[in-house]
């Protein structure tokens, strides 16, 4: 019996289809944030410590959803830039804490306006729609309510 017709049916697959999406996407901001010396990865981590704060390696990762181990790796690299200081947690000498530094907050404010314009370019390209299904799909931090600030943050700063 010839199964290629049943096989077919894989080339529409969910995860192949969102795995090779998310690395096209990663792709355009890789290669926009490259000017300012970032990742995407790093982008994304530098972004989220700005809003949350100091967090743990695990709490990161699990905010961001990404694998621990590939969490610390990521923020040990960071850290060799100074973008970020891992220091023990007083409460658990086994935990490591993660703070933006003066450098990291300039490099992501620096790389914004970049972000801004690679977020805007995907959403007319793909549309709104599109975009709030991928968050929904996405869920964690991508479907947050924006908190309520006095005024739209400019170019030069992020909400504290």
């Amino acid at each position: 019996m010839d199964d290629r017709w049943t096989l077919l049916e894989t080339t529409r697959c969910a995860c192949l289809a969102t795995r090779r999406a998310a690395r096209r996407i990663t792709r355009r901001f890789d290669q926009a944030l490259r000017a300012h010396g970032l990742r995407a990865t790093q982008f994304t981590m530098l972004a989220a410590l700005r809003l949350a704060g100091p967090q743990s390696v695990g709490a990161l990762a699990e905010l961001l959803d990404i694998e621990r181990t590939t969490m610390s790796r990521n923020l040990a690299l960071a850290a060799q830039r100074d973008l970020l200081i891992l220091r023990t947690d007083p409460d658990d000498a086994r935990s490591r804490i993660a703070t933006l530094t003066p450098h990291g907050n300039d490099m992501l404010v620096a790389a914004m306006p970049t972000w801004r314009r690679v977020q805007r370019a995907l959403t007319e390209e793909l549309g709104e729609s599109t975009m709030h299904s991928l968050h929904q799909l996405a869920g964690g931090p991508c479907v947050m309510p924006f908190p309520a600030f006095s005024s739209e943050p400019d170019e030069k700063e992020l909400p504290a």
